[in-house]
């Protein structure tokens, strides 16, 4: 691992103009919040009281409506007229966790309606990402006759187009990215492709889109309505997976699809609850869910047998669905264990070379782990990052790429697209693949995407921190009203406080290699002693600390393990004093 380049601690940007009139507390008052959040909300943009209040209170009366989005009218329209029509209702959906939970939402709601559909997910290493002409072939050959995609189709425009050939009717449904030309679908709906009643369902991901889809049939099909908000733990579980934008609709979407979570009214939704180490009706924090429900979907998808999780999801009964969340447990310890052997290669590699976006490509790793491989190594390196695996006896590499803030790398493979047999993804995430003899030319052209975007001395890492916090204002109120602003992730970062200089009191490592670092730190001004975690900063924080006096960069935290909430901070960064 690569000595961790020194971040730079940056005020988060601030979006609205300073209050200089005194609002923040008048609006704090009005919504009995404290001045503290009402001032943090001010920073991030909502300067009414409306808009905190909504913020706060993401209710799902503020979601915009199916009716207003043409697009989404005309593939409600195509499935309702193949059902008119008797027509065999198949969904092609994706492997990783947004892929999984669209496809999973979409057949529970059309059984849920007493509609036959037969959902297919596509198997990684076998078929690789998206529609294909085998696939197609093979359930024209088992009577589908109307295919719906979720979660991709936008640009399988061949493998669309043959099953235009053989008489299937074409939905697609996709959040990604199209290209210069789309596929000859029946109907498209794709919020990329614009016309939605608002600017933040361009962020919807796909299980998102899906719901959407299910909101405009659940009306207009024969027989009563269902009550579509009981597939808002699906959203919530793919929303959170697919890093998207967690402002706007896909809040509302999230903040209410974690108190079904949190339920564990679903079958499978409880049982890989407590695969992963929770009771099944906790209240999990988005965090949890990205971190620990997810990355079991994405294992099953990773290590080829995504259909597993699936099964889990739309299991009807809780000893249906154990097994196969242990399954599913089974293969997220089997991926980590690879992605560690992979990433150990992948950091030798990145350490020889010299270009701005690093392409590396080793023999034999794993295509389902690869992405994750990458992300580790952008945390390392700080450079955007393409991680390839050597197909045997091919002479294809497939890879997937990881991003840095203000590398576009959708963009940035646009540019490197003539040596590129296949590509797609978003800014910050994205495949491809490319002949083996194309590998130098494409790393020397991603190099220069690169250094087109970022300039030849690219920023380093930076952390943008809210405010000064001492140990004295850290209490259950404020950790409380932090929790009013959950989920957090993109387009909605988690708080992140500076304390002032504070004494590091003992040090103690726990964790596989001692990777993990567990301090007592001394607010002498406040009088007043926290403990603190610090992850993956076993050798940034050394033991001759004890003693020194240290900044730091935290998230104050609720630690109820033992069964009695404590108040402990999770480090982000320190510094010297």
């Amino acid at each position: 691992m690569p000595p961790v380049a020194p971040k730079s601690w940056e005020p988060r940007p601030i979006v609205a103009s300073p209050d200089h009139s005194g609002q923040v507390e008048i609006i704090a008052a009005e919504l009995s919040i404290t001045p503290a959040l009402a001032r943090l909300l001010w920073q991030r943009g909502f300067t009414t009281a409306l808009a905190m209040d909504r913020h706060l209170s993401p209710g799902l009366k503020h979601l915009a409506r199916p009716a207003d989005w043409p697009m989404l009218e005309q593939a409600a329209c195509a499935v309702l007229s193949a059902l008119e029509r008797r027509s065999v209702l198949g969904i092609w959906g994706d492997y990783d966790a947004d892929g999984v939970t669209a496809t999973a939402l979409l057949t529970d709601f059309f059984r849920g309606r007493g509609i036959a559909v037969t959902p297919h997910i596509p198997v990684r290493m076998e078929d690789g990402y998206g529609v294909n002409l085998p696939g197609i072939e093979r359930l024209h050959a088992e009577g589908i006759q109307t295919l719906i995609t979720v979660d991709c189709g936008i640009s399988d425009i061949a493998a669309l187009a043959r099953a235009r050939e053989l008489g299937m009717e074409v939905i697609v449904t996709d959040h990604h990215l199209p290209g210069a030309a789309l596929p000859p679908a029946t109907a498209i709906c794709n919020p990329r492709l614009g016309g939605c009643p608002c600017e933040s369902m361009g962020d919807l991901a796909g299980v998102g889109v899906a719901f959407y889809l299910a909101a405009a049939l659940n009306h207009r099909l024969p027989g009563p309505a269902s009550d579509i908000r009981a597939l808002l733990d699906l959203v919530a579980l793919g929303t959170l997976a697919d890093v998207v934008p967690l402002s706007g609709i896909n809040r509302i979407l999230c903040k209410n699809g974690l108190l079904l979570i949190a339920e564990g009214a679903r079958p499978g939704m409880a049982a890989l609850k407590e695969a992963a180490g929770y009771a099944a009706t906790a209240a999990l924090t988005g965090g949890s869910v990205a971190f620990n429900l997810a990355p079991r979907i994405n294992a099953a998808g990773r290590m080829g047998r995504a259909q597993v999780a699936l099964d889990c999801l739309l299991a009807s009964d809780k000893p249906t669905a154990a097994p196969l969340a242990g399954q599913l447990d089974d293969m997220n310890r089997d991926r980590r264990a690879e992605e560690e052997r992979i990433l150990q290669e992948a950091l030798t590699a990145a350490a020889a070379l010299p270009q701005l976006g690093l392409v590396l490509c080793g023999e034999g790793w794993h295509e389902g782990v690869i992405g994750i491989v990458a992300s580790r190594v952008v945390e390392a390196f700080h450079k955007p990052t393409v991680v390839l695996s050597r197909e045997n006896g091919s002479g294809r590499c497939k890879g997937s790429g990881r991003s840095v803030p203000g590398f576009d790398l959708h963009k940035g493979l646009t540019r490197c697209a003539e040596v590129l047999t296949r590509f797609g993804g978003h800014p910050q995430a994205a495949g491809m693949t490319l002949d083996e003899s194309n590998l130098e030319l494409f790393r020397s052209k991603f190099h220069e995407a690169v250094l087109e975007q970022l300039g030849p001395e690219p920023p380093g890492p930076r952390l943008h921190v809210d405010g000064e916090l001492s140990f004295a204002e850290v209490d259950h109120l404020l950790l409380r009203e932090l929790e009013l602003l959950q989920p957090f992730g993109i387009g909605n970062p988690e708080p992140v406080f500076v304390s002032p200089p504070v004494e590091v009191l003992s040090r103690k490592t726990f964790g596989q290699d001692n990777r993990h670092v567990r301090l007592m730190l001394r607010d002498k001004a406040a009088g007043l002693t926290l403990r603190a975690k610090a992850w993956r900063m076993g050798e940034r924080i050394p033991a001759s600390l004890v003693g020194q006096k240290v900044r730091l960069a935290f998230v104050p935290r609720i630690d109820s393990y033992g069964g009695l909430p404590t108040i402990e901070l999770e480090l982000r960064d320190l510094s010297p004093a």
